[in-house]
C-alpha cells in the first residue's frame, strides 16, 4: 500500500489498476483553518440534519467514528469501517467513473482527501473529505444501503461509456479543480462552466455509463427517502452541503417518486437541483437498479451490445453462449437479420473463460486483434457448442481434418483443424485451424499467410461490458490525470492567520490555556477584518467561559463583517445560533 495507509484484508483484495488511484492522505497538510471549516460544517449539519436526515445518518456517525471536531484520518476510519465490512482510501479529486464504481464493488469508499476552502464552505463541485467522509461514510452503516452501494458499483463498473463521457469527465474534473484553486479568475471559471454546459447539450445518444450516472446522482448523491410529502435526506451531496440540505426541503424543489424514469433525467453539477427523487425505502433502490441492469448490454449482449463497445473505442469484453470471453477494443461487426455473424477487435486482445485468461491466448498471442464468426452452421439445426463428439466427427469437425464451415449469414471458414478447447462442462469453446481462410461472401477476413486461426465457438453474444474479463490480461496501470488538484499557496499573512486559528483551537481543546483570546481578537480585527469564522469560534469560547462582555464585543465586530460581506451574513448568524442553542441545551 501507499505510505500512510495501514493495510487490511479489503484493501489487500484491490487489483493493481485500482491501487494506482490511491494517494497518501497527508493528514499533517490540513491547516487549522481546514479543521475549523470541518468543525463548522459538521456542527451545523449535525444540528440541522438530526431533524431532516434519515436516522441512518446520525446512527452512522456514531458507528463510523466520524468526529465533529476533527477531520477524520483514513487510518482511524478504516479501523472502524472494517467492523461494517468496508474500507476507505484517499484519492486526488474526481477519478474515472468506472474506477470509482469498481472501488464500491470491493466495498471500498473513495474519499477525496482535500477539503473545500473557507470561501466555498457551503458547497463545492469538487469532491472533498466533507462530502465523502461526512456524506457517504455514515450512511453505509445501514446494511441495506451498503449492499445497494456495493451492487451499484459491481454493475456500474461494467457500464459501457462513450468517447464523449470521458471528455465530460475531464471537463468536470477541470472545473472542480479551478473552482477550489486560489486566485482563479471569474473568466476562467465561466469558461470552464460553459464547456461543461456545451458538452451536456451535445452528448448525443446517452451511453450506459451516462444513464447509470444519472441513477447514481439521484440516489447516492441527491437522494431523498420516505414519502413525497415528508421526505428525509440520505444522499451524500445533500448531507455534506449546508446550503442544499436546506434548499432541498423547500417547496421550490419538486419531489418525485423514484422510478426508472430517473435514468433519463440529466443533472447539472454547477447548479442547485430543481427536482429530487424520493425512494420509499432503501430496498426499492435495488429494485430500480436491477430493472436498469436488465436493459444493459451486460445482460442482453447481442448486436446492440457489440455496437456499444465499438462506439466506446475503449477496452471491452463480449461473452459468447459457451462462456468464452473476448476482451479488446472492438472495431467491426457484421450482422445478418439483426444478429451478430462476425466480430473483430483491433490491437491487443485476450481470450478468457470465467474471467480467467485461457492459457496461450493472452495479448502476446493476439497482439493484432481477433475476429471470429458467431452463430449456427448453414443447414444444420444443431449449433457447434451443442454437438456431441459423435456429431462433431460426422460434420468433420475433428482433429487433422480439412473442413469448410459455412455459417448462416454468409461467413465461411476453410482450413485444417488442429485442436479444440473445451470448457468445464465439456462444450467446445475454441477451434484452432492452420492453412485457414475466412470469408464473408467475397470479402476476405483471414488469410493462411496470417498464421494460426482461432474460431471462438458460440451461437450468440450473451453479454457485452466495459473492461477486460481478466484484469491481469492487460496493463491497466496507465492512468495519468490531465491535471492535479491545486494546493493553496501560503504567504506570510496566511501563515499568521493559521497561527491565530491554531491558538484558538489549542485553547478550546485544553492543549494551551495560557494564550490571550483578547490579544488574538485584537490581531484578527487589525490584520484580518473580513475573516468571520475565527470570530465565531472566539464568540463560542467567550460564551462558554461566561465572558459576556467579550462576547458582545465580538458580536459587534461580526455585525461589521456582515455589512462588509453580506454574502456571509447567514453563515455568521448560523454560527452564533449554534453557540447560543448549545448553551441552552
Amino acid at each position: 500500500m501507499e505510505k500512510g495507509y495501514k493495510s487490511n484484508p479489503l484493501l489487500d483484495r484491490l487489483p493493481k489498476h485500482l491501487k494506482q488511484f490511491i494517494k497518501p492522505q497527508d493528514y499533517e497538510d490540513y491547516t487549522p483553518i481546514n479543521q475549523a471549516v470541518w468543525r463548522y460544517v459538521m456542527r451545523k449539519n449535525v444540528d440541522y440534519l438530526s431533524q431532516v436526515a434519515h436516522k441512518s445518518y446520525t446512527d452512522g456517525l456514531k458507528k463510523t467514528g466520524i468526529s465533529i471536531d476533527h477531520i477524520p484520518s483514513m487510518y482511524g476510519m478504516n479501523r472502524i469501517l472494517k467492523d461494517i465490512g468496508w474500507a476507505a482510501v484517499a484519492v486526488d479529486g474526481f477519478i474515472p467513473p468506472n474506477a470509482f464504481m469498481e472501488f464500491q464493488a470491493y466495498n471500498v469508499l473513495v474519499i477525496a482527501s482535500d477539503i473545500r476552502q473557507l470561501e466555498n464552505i457551503e458547497y463545492t463541485p469538487a469532491p472533498d473529505i466533507i462530502h465523502e467522509g461526512a456524506g457517504h461514510a455514515p450512511i453505509i452503516a445501514n446494511p441495506e444501503y451498503a449492499e445497494y452501494l456495493r451492487r451499484f458499483g459491481e454493475i456500474g463498473c461494467k457500464a459501457i461509456s462513450s468517447a464523449k463521457d470521458y471528455e465530460m469527465y475531464e471537463a468536470i474534473r477541470h472545473l472542480s479543480i479551478i473552482k477550489e484553486a486560489e486566485g482563479t479568475s471569474v473568466e476562467d471559471i465561466e469558461k470552464a462552466e460553459k464547456k461543461v454546459e456545451d458538452l451536456q447539450q451535445n452528448m448525443g445518444e446517452p451511453s450506459e455509463m451516462s444513464l447509470i450516472r444519472n441513477l447514481h446522482w439521484w440516489t447516492v448523491e441527491y437522494g431523498l427517502i420516505g414519502t413525497v410529502e415528508n421526505p428525509k435526506i440520505y444522499g451524500a451531496g445533500l448531507l455534506s452541503s449546508i446550503g442544499e440540505s436546506k434548499w432541498c426541503m423547500t417547496d421550490e424543489v419538486k419531489k418525485l417518486p423514484y422510478t426508472i424514469e430517473a435514468t433519463f433525467q440529466d443533472f447539472d453539477i454547477t447548479k442547485p437541483q430543481p427536482q429530487l427523487y424520493v425512494t420509499p425505502d432503501f430496498a426499492h433502490l435495488s429494485l430500480i437498479l436491477e430493472e436498469f441492469a436488465n436493459k444493459m448490454a451486460l445482460r442482453r449482449g447481442g448486436l446492440s451490445g457489440v455496437k456499444k463497445l465499438i462506439n466506446s473505442t475503449a477496452l471491452g469484453t463480449i461473452e459468447l453462449s459457451t462462456g468464452i470471453q473476448i476482451s479488446g477494443v472492438f472495431s467491426k461487426v457484421l450482422e445478418n437479420e439483426g444478429e451478430v455473424i462476425y466480430f473483430q477487435t483491433e490491437g491487443k486482445t485476450a481470450l478468457a473463460y470465467r474471467d480467467k485468461e485461457l492459457v496461450g491466448h493472452g495479448t502476446k498471442q493476439h497482439p493484432q486483434g481477433f475476429g471470429s464468426p458467431i452463430g449456427k452452421l448453414k443447414g444444420i439445426n444443431l449449433a457447434i457448442e451443442d454437438m456431441s463428439p459423435r456429431d462433431l466427427k460426422a460434420y468433420h469437425i475433428y482433429e487433422d481434418h480439412e473442413v469448410t464451415l459455412e455459417f448462416e449469414g454468409g461467413i465461411t471458414v476453410s482450413g485444417t483443424i488442429v485442436t479444440g478447447t473445451r470448457n468445464l462442462m465439456g462444450k467446445i469453446i475454441l477451434i484452432t485451424f492452420t492453412n485457414c481462410t475466412v470469408k464473408h461472401n467475397d470479402t476476405l477476413l483471414f488469410e493462411p499467410e496470417w498464421g494460426t486461426y482461432h474460431l471462438a465457438v458460440g451461437k450468440e453474444v450473451i453479454s457485452a461490458y466495459s473492461g477486460p474479463a481478466d484484469v491481469n490480461s492487460f496493463d491497466l496501470i496507465t492512468h495519468t490525470p490531465s491535471e492535479k488538484t491545486v494546493k493553496a499557496k501560503k504567504n506570510e499573512d496566511t501563515l499568521k492567520l493559521e497561527s491565530l486559528y491554531l491558538q484558538v483551537r489549542e485553547y478550546r481543546e485544553g492543549k494551551n490555556t495560557t494564550i490571550s483570546r483578547h490579544k488574538v481578537f485584537e490581531q484578527l480585527q487589525e490584520n484580518y477584518p473580513n475573516d468571520w469564522l475565527l470570530s465565531v469560534e472566539l464568540y463560542e469560547l467567550a460564551k462558554n467561559n461566561g465572558d459576556n462582555n467579550f462576547a458582545e464585543e465580538i458580536l459587534g465586530h461580526l455585525e461589521a463583517v456582515k455589512r462588509n460581506r453580506p454574502k456571509v451574513g447567514h453563515l455568521i448568524d448560523d454560527g452564533i445560533e449554534l453557540v447560543d442553542n448549545a448553551l441552552v441545551k
